[in-house]
């Protein structure tokens, strides 16, 4: 079956029915009054996200979908009967865009999940529901409305909760074939696979997750090279990556370390929140002998930028379960210690010698700024302890002085006073 997952659809609900001007015309009934019915309402257009659906290949051919219309009104009291919704079954995941102004009008990531994407019309009133008491005759009833119409984007976008990334040939196909039970086609040569897969992993403990594994990127996918990268979208909605490294490569430019970064750079392009997305790095085709001398440098290579590598040989099995343990555990926890190493000392020795001169020269600039404002500081206290002192040589001196003022005073004094009462004495002799 033909993967298709992006079309433009043109849909118009149905419109609602007229209703009917009529008259009650019987034998023996004169002037029986009006007995025109409503008209009945149009059909919807409604979408169902349907599991069993994985494709959006039947709406590729079929572009012009339209609801039918209502019937309209009657006499005899009769209304006209409304038409059925049209339903629309899309695969899960299916994202809802007007073409016109490109807003998502819904994201379908539910089963069994319905929404109305064009509304039918309303049926129109019959001329029975405008007799009143003076206008007993109504020659007129009521046009039903239009059904809406709109052009519609759709894009599906897999489910899934782990995605896998790599190069073509890296040996994402043989993966997902050994640890689900996904067959895809599978070859020696690159672009094997033309359109993602998706397949059910049963973990331990009755634990499962949905893998999918999207066809190769390389250099210069943004620019419309090899596939494109219009395959990303399927792993936008995934919670973990799985970046293949293929370590048996062979080929001008090709190295395990350029291939990580180009692959990088291309989901960088794409989107930011998918580059950001926690990847776990494996190393396949370890069975080779020459990915066996490749495994050292990458490793260490990568221990100094702090990302682990799982080696990993997807021929033989080894280092599946190590894998398949490191994904879980990101997936239902949210735990991503595994996920990095520390770097080596020389690495961060490496990392902060370019930091040592600009560091020196602020601490000299700092001893200067210090220098400076210590050789005023020296040359204060000494003014301040020559004036103390001279204060300290002059405070005992005027002590003294008025220590000895106050001798001689004491001394005179008695003296006087001795003379004033010696002479009232000889007075009165």
């Amino acid at each position: 079956m033909k993967f298709v997952d992006e079309v433009r659809i043109h849909v118009k609900a149905g419109d609602g029915g007229n209703g009917s001007v009529s008259f009650r015309r019987e034998k023996y009934i004169d002037r029986g009054g009006p007995n025109g019915g409503d008209g009945g309402n149009g059909g919807s257009v409604i979408f169902v996200a349907d599991p069993q659906l994985t494709t959006l290949l039947d709406y590729r051919y079929q572009q012009h979908h339209h609801a039918r219309n209502g019937e309209g009104g009657m006499g005899n009291d009769c209304n006209g009967r409304s038409s059925d919704d049209l339903v629309l079954r899309v695969p899960v995941g299916t994202l809802i865009y007007d073409h016109d102004t490109d807003e998502l009008l819904a994201d379908l990531s539910d089963a069994g999940q319905r929404v109305v994407a064009c509304k039918g019309g309303r049926g129109g009133l019959g001329n029975m529901n405008f007799a009143t008491s003076t206008r007993q005759t109504p020659r007129f009833a009521q046009d039903g409305t239009p059904g809406e119409e709109r052009t519609l984007r759709l894009e599906l976008k897999l489910l899934a909760d782990v995605g896998l990334l790599g190069f073509p040939n890296a040996g994402k196909s043989t993966l997902i074939s050994i640890v689900s039970r996904a067959r895809p086609k599978i070859a020696n040569y690159p672009f094997t696979t033309l359109v993602p897969n998706l397949g059910m992993v049963q973990y331990k403990d009755g634990l499962s997750f949905v893998m999918a594994d999207i066809p190769g990127i390389i250099e210069g996918a943004s620019e419309g090279v090899g596939l494109g990268h219009q395959f990303l979208r399927h792993v936008e909605r995934c919670k973990v990556l799985i970046h293949l490294l293929d370590m048996g490569a062979e080929g001008e430019g090709r190295d395990p370390i350029r291939d990580f970064d180009i692959l990088n750079a291309e989901l960088h392009k794409y989107s930011q929140e998918l580059s950001h997305k926690p990847q776990v790095v494996a190393a396949n085709k370890l069975d080779l002998p020459e990915a066996q001398a490749k495994l050292e440098a990458l490793t260490k290579e990568m221990g100094k930028r702090g990302i682990a590598v799982f080696p990993v040989s997807c021929a033989t099995g080894a280092g599946m379960q190590p894998l398949l343990d490191t994904v879980a555990e990101v997936l239902f926890t949210g735990k991503t210690d595994k996920l990095h190493v520390e770097p080596p000392p020389k690495a961060r020795a490496q990392k902060k010698a370019p930091a040592q001169p600009a560091r020196a020269a602020v601490k000299q600039a700092a001893a200067k700024k210090v220098a400076a404002r210590k050789a005023p500081a020296k040359k204060a206290p000494a003014k301040k302890v020559t004036a103390r002192k001279a204060a300290a040589k002059k405070a005992p001196a005027r002590k003294m002085a008025a220590r000895k003022a106050p001798a001689k005073k004491a001394v005179k004094a008695p003296a006087r006073k001795a003379v004033k009462k010696a002479a009232p004495k000889r007075a009165r002799r």
